[in-house]
């Protein structure tokens, strides 16, 4: 007889008297070991050991994002959302369900994701490409928004597909929306230290007259903020850095390419700072010559008279070619009428 059959035989036996003399065998009965386990796992639940998810598949037509998402919905797209479209497709459904909150009084929505935007463009993505069964895994939860605010940041913190810039914004909005603007509260809350935070928003805060020289803002990253706001004081080594970066998102407009990052801080560095030269400038004479910031020899001036200006580019001093644009600008504003 197995265990579980003498078990219940036991049970049965229970209530039998063997013999008029014997005491009945005391044994728990069935119904006792449920009663218990229940009362043990109210126990439980009350004392918050355990904690219980409602999970639900829904369909992502009746979830709309929450106002204070973290990450921009527009810029999702099959290339960005590449990998787990294929792990979908490849597990049959979505594994990780996405955090939510319950709507009332809105006909339209019955949900409101917090976290899991890239899982919701997924799945209505697949749903319109061949794959209708495929239904939106959610996490049903009741929160405030700072709760969500700060539930959205620990699930995204560590994820590369977030970009600095989309949560540095979302920080600088929460900032005022949440904690009055005190950052020391924000970087307790958080969980962070102030400086980390800071270097975000500094980020979140660059002024769009920078922003403009750069067609694909997303790809900035802390580092770069922290030479750009280097360029931001004094007002004059400003101004020339905005004047800069508006010829900057000018040449690439009309060229229709793209510098990179790196090159672009390269050239508003250097408008910021032109070359310094190594004398003052005359109509003939001695040859003049023009350095960059990092005391590399880029053009020398040969002479300048009523004919015009004779020069040498000297393009193997280890200067860069943005060095040596600059350096000419610089030359044709003071001689050129």
């Amino acid at each position: 007889m197995s265990r579980k059959n003498s078990g219940f035989a036991a049970d049965l036996a229970a209530g039998i008297d063997l013999t008029d003399d014997a005491p009945a065998p005391r044994r728990p009965s069935i119904a006792a070991n449920v009663l218990t386990g229940r009362t043990n796992r109210l126990a439980d639940l009350a004392a918050g050991a355990v904690v219980t998810r409602t999970h639900e598949l829904v369909d992502p037509a009746r979830c709309r994002m929450w106002a204070g998402h973290n990450r921009e919905y527009a810029l999702l797209n099959e290339a960005r959302c590449e990998d787990l479209i294929e792990s979908i497709k490849a597990q049959g459904r979505q594994e990780m369900p996405a955090i939510v909150r319950r709507i009332v009084g809105d006909p339209d929505f019955d949900f409101e994701v917090i976290c899991g935007a890239r899982r919701h463009w997924t799945i209505s993505w697949l749903r319109s490409h061949n794959y209708p069964d495929y239904k939106f895994l959610i996490d049903v939860r009741e929160m405030g928004d700072e709760e969500a605010f700060r539930i959205a940041d620990i699930e995204n913190r560590a994820r590369d597909d977030l970009t600095d810039l989309e949560r540095a914004r979302d920080y600088l909005r929460a900032l005022d929306a949440y904690y009055g603007g005190r950052q020391r509260t924000m970087a307790e809350r958080l969980k962070v230290s102030e400086s980390w935070l800071t270097r975000y928003l500094d980020l979140a805060r660059l002024p769009e007259e920078f922003m403009v020289a750069f067609p694909e803002p997303q790809a900035l990253g802390v580092r770069n903020a922290i030479e750009l706001k280097a360029l931001l004081k004094p007002d004059d080594r400003r101004a020339r850095a905005f004047r800069e970066a508006k010829r900057l998102a000018e040449l690439q407009r009309e060229n229709g390419q793209v510098i990179p990052i790196i090159e672009v801080i390269k050239v508003l560095k250097l408008a910021a700072d032109p070359p310094k030269r190594s004398g003052t400038p005359k109509r003939s004479g001695k040859p003049e010559m023009v350095m960059g910031a990092g005391g590399k020899a880029i053009l020398r001036i040969e002479g300048v008279d009523q004919k015009g200006i004779r020069l040498t580019l000297l393009k193997r001093g280890g200067a860069s070619r943005e060095e040596a644009e600059t350096a000419i600008r610089q030359v044709l504003d003071q001689h050129w009428a």
